[in-house]
């Protein structure tokens, strides 16, 4: 099957270029001494999630009950639900975690939700082993690493039914950097945050063997993760255009895009129309905090390596995509469009703002290869995905 054979929108998912960024990953964790659990929130593939651990089924992180469900069902045993959990979840969590003894651990940053798992972890005659949320800066969730509300956490999760299994922490406002440095300095934040939660436990006698933070930017740009004991990056598999932004990789690295099909010109409107919209896409904008005109992504012939230059998804709707030059300069005309070099039924593959995103109304991924060579043009292998919650 080759690209030509594929119904439009589909993801598409280049091996050569995913392997590439799972080994770099690989080799960060080691160089900073921490074990690395991939956050599977981006490709909920269970293939991939081995290709991140170099063909092993390593520790990993989710985002839903149906990805620990999903992964757990396929031999995952070592897993984070790194979502603070509603207590009418653990009923749930429970049989997980008794699919063959898989250890599915769940956060919280609510004295009232400990103390609901530790009484639930009992009626059902299960230990829950937890991690207290730490806010690094993010505002999102989590305590702060002062808060007094701390150790009665720790000590709410210290009764029978629950077990205190450490603290994380996440700093997603460094995808609003402006520099390396600037990442660096918050990658400094997320690390002392964390490992200042667990020096106050670990001196109110609680164990604290668990030291988790990530995220794609501050795992690549980290100068030292001193007292970390994982770090948990999850958008780094594929990368997107938010990351060529924030300099955590580069064009080049990004390894999924939706193919779609031109169908129709609109001249007068200097605008190609496709069929990949706001669903195929997602309503994403966050890269044009950093490349402004970026719009909802940018395009690709369907086996080359990069964007055409001067285009953009400008607009969508749900199931349409506008696709026409980038903005020019004020004062200045815009560029006219080649129609004649799109014609209806020819191809084009949209790198996506955010792949997190954008995956997330697709089953599954056609799979290309060494794209970078010119290849990418035959469809390989096809992997599932789960979505849903």
């Amino acid at each position: 099957m080759n690209l030509a054979d594929l119904p439009t929108p589909v993801l598409l998912l280049d091996r050569t270029r995913l392997e590439r960024n799972c080994l770099r990953m690989r080799g960060r964790a080691k160089t900073l001494g921490v074990q690395l659990r991939p956050h599977l929130k981006t490709a909920k593939s269970a293939t991939i999630a081995e290709i991140a651990h170099g063909g092993a089924k390593g520790p990993i992180t989710v985002s839903t009950l149906a990805e620990a469900d999903y992964f757990a069902a396929r031999g995952f045993r070592d897993i984070l639900y790194a979502v603070p959990v509603a207590p009418q979840k653990l009923a749930q969590v429970a049989a997980i975690m008794r699919r063959d003894g898989c250890d599915l651990k769940i956060i919280t940053d609510n004295l009232d939700v400990a103390l609901a798992i530790a009484e639930k972890g009992a009626a059902l005659g299960v230990t829950f082993r937890v991690l207290i949320k730490i806010d690094c800066g993010l505002g999102r969730a989590g305590i702060t690493p002062d808060s007094e509300a701390l150790l009665p956490i720790a000590a709410a999760l210290s009764k029978p039914g629950a077990e205190l299994a450490g603290v994380l922490t996440h700093a997603g406002h460094s995808y609003h950097a402006r520099t390396i440095a600037e990442i660096r300095h918050i990658a400094e934040d997320e690390r002392a945050a964390v490992v200042k939660a667990a020096q106050r436990l670990r001196e109110a006698g609680h164990p604290c063997p668990i030291v988790s933070l990530g995220s794609t930017p501050t795992a690549v740009h980290a100068d030292s993760l001193a007292g970390v004991t994982e770090m948990r990056p999850g958008n780094y598999v594929f990368f997107d255009l938010f990351q060529v932004g924030v300099q955590s990789c580069r064009m080049e690295d990004i390894a999924v895009s939706v193919l779609a099909t031109v169908v129709s010109h609109h001249r007068g409107r200097n605008h190609l129309l496709i069929d990949a919209g706001g669903l195929a896409l997602s309503k994403d904008t966050g890269a044009n905090e950093h490349a402004p005109g970026t719009g909802y992504g940018l395009v690709c012939r369907p086996g080359a390596p990069l964007p055409l230059p001067g285009l953009a998804i400008h607009d969508v709707h749900q199931e349409h995509g506008l696709v026409g030059p980038l903005p020019a300069p004020e004062g200045s005309p815009a560029a006219a469009l080649d129609f004649a070099a799109f014609p209806p039924g020819s191809r084009l593959r949209a790198l996506p703002n955010h792949s997190c995103m954008t995956g997330a109304m697709y089953d599954r991924y056609y799979v290309t290869e060494n794209l970078d060579q010119g290849g990418g043009l035959a469809v390989v292998a096809e992997w599932d995905r789960v979505n849903g919650w």
